[in-house]
């Protein structure tokens, strides 16, 4: 392929698409994407994402958490977007922005939060990443390479270049990367300032976030396991407090405070005031190797060691290793077909073995065995008109019989929850205490219902963590 034809087709490329001005930053960027069809993007995609992640059902947290987003959103780029905030129903430490100003925010981020002004950092970043147009340019430059990369394959005859393109692209554009993270929080500490809260408040959140890596990697240090991966806002190698990338985006916005420099600590504590903490009704509570669901009532039980993930369209468990797993999903089951009818629906052509009816506890169910390499354990789970597919496997060499009794005893675990299980199906809540002359962690702990390490848990929840102590007077989260 020569040169001439490189040209060519880059020019065709830029008229296709061209360069637009940032409205955060004044640069000229590359995008294929018009804010009108941004906007649409963000509409439909809001519609999807509302599907897959409950919104939390407190509406007076909902209007404070819009609230706070609008004040600082008023004071952004593109403060003549119509912003949408919301809380998830979630208990991952997370939060998330669509083009067009759609913002989430989940619970269980809140619920670390110390201050009305670190959530406004954390709305503010998320502004940043949407007044940046962050996502249209991922989206502009990964459909960029891929467009690069069908021309090579037609205009050279060789597949291996569009693979080789997309393989760049997607190096390219795989998640917001350091820079985009540093430009939101810069960004977001300029909101911050402007919008009469202290930028300072921005670098408290990313301290929120290194301490839950370092708890993280702690307490699977104590475990014997591999550190978890890193999670929401990118990580730093440094303290953020030493980390000069972060200074320098950050530092400047506190030129453009107005006088105010809101903190409002009391205030948003008093909006967690039985936060649920962990599991919620809606979404379901762990207790040790048990799952309750409040809302679907069941139970059932996962072996010892195992983890569970609760996601919201899955319940998953797998073993220590991450070798055997598995997950469990609410089946649609519009004709009513009874278990076996439902097992066989849902796997189509795939041939069972060893299928078995099984009744218990007042649920019917049927079970069976895909075989093949990579066995499956398959079963549906019937609840009155609820039904439940679980599907199970064990990854690597090992086979399926290796795990399969076990898994089997996850499946046949599942049973209605009794009167007395439905206490257990309550969430655990944060509450607050204001700190007493000689109080301690450790007392704090003895008392509470967190599980494992519930010193080391407070400490995170309140901004002590590793080894700090409260003074007399201030407010403290706990959960009972």
């Amino acid at each position: 392929m020569n040169l001439g034809y490189l040209v060519a087709l880059l020019l065709v490329l830029a008229q296709m698409a061209g360069c637009a001005v940032n409205p955060a930053t004044g640069r000229n960027d590359f995008v294929m994407m018009s804010e009108q069809q941004e906007l649409d993007l963000g509409r439909r995609y809001n519609q999807e994402i509302l599907k897959q992640y409950p919104r939390y059902a407190d509406e007076k947290l909902q209007a404070y958490v819009q609230q706070v987003g609008e004040r600082v959103a008023k004071s952004s780029h593109r403060s003549q977007l119509a912003y949408q905030f919301t809380v998830v129903d979630s208990p991952e430490i997370n939060a998330f922005a669509l083009p067009g100003g759609y913002i989430y925010i989940h619970r269980g981020l809140l619920a670390y939060l110390n201050s009305e002004a670190e959530l406004a950092a954390v709305l503010g970043h998320e502004v940043g990443h949407v007044t940046a147009r962050h996502s249209v340019r991922q989206q502009s430059q990964s459909s960029a390479w891929g467009i690069l990369g069908q021309a090579v394959a037609i205009g050279t005859g060789v597949g291996a270049a569009g693979d080789l393109t997309s393989a760049l692209g997607s190096a390219f554009v795989r998640g917001y990367g350091r820079d985009m993270e540093l430009e939101a929080d810069g960004l977001g500490a300029q909101y911050l300032a402007r919008g009469g809260y202290d930028p300072q408040a921005m670098i408290e959140v990313v301290k929120v976030l290194k301490n839950q890596e370092d708890f993280a990697r702690d307490q699977a240090a104590k475990r014997g396991q591999a550190q978890a991966p890193g999670g929401y806002h990118g990580l730093f190698d440094t303290h953020p407090d030493n980390d000069r990338r972060l200074q320098q985006v950050v530092g400047p916005a506190q030129a453009l405070a107005n006088g105010q420099q809101e903190v409002n600590r009391e205030v948003f504590l008093r909006h967690l005031q039985g936060l649920p903490f962990g599991g919620s009704e809606a979404t379901g509570v762990r207790r040790g190797q048990q799952f309750y669901h409040a809302e679907l009532g069941f139970t059932l039980k996962f072996p010892e060691g195992w983890d569970i993930v609760n996601r919201s369209d899955a319940l998953i468990g797998h073993s220590s290793d991450q070798q055997a797993f598995i997950a469990m999903t609410l089946a649609a089951n519009p004709k009513n077909l009874s278990p076996a009818e439902l097992l066989r629906q849902r796997v189509g052509e795939q041939r069972l073995v060893a299928e078995a009816a099984f009744q218990q506890a007042g649920v019917q169910g049927y079970t069976a065995i895909i075989p093949g390499r990579a066995a499956k354990r398959v079963a549906v789970v019937q609840q009155g008109a609820r039904a439940y597919l679980f599907v199970a496997a064990v990854k690597g060499q090992a086979a399926l019989e290796s795990q399969d009794a076990q898994l089997l005893r996850v499946i046949k675990s599942f049973r209605s929850l009794t009167t007395a299980e439905r206490k257990l199906a309550e969430p655990l809540r944060l509450h607050l205490v204001k700190a007493k002359s000689g109080q301690t962690m450790a007392a704090l702990a003895r008392q509470s219902k967190l599980p494992g390490d519930a010193q080391a848990s407070l400490r995170l929840l309140n901004d002590l963590y590793p080894a700090g102590e409260p003074r007399p007077g201030d407010w403290l989260k706990v959960v009972r």
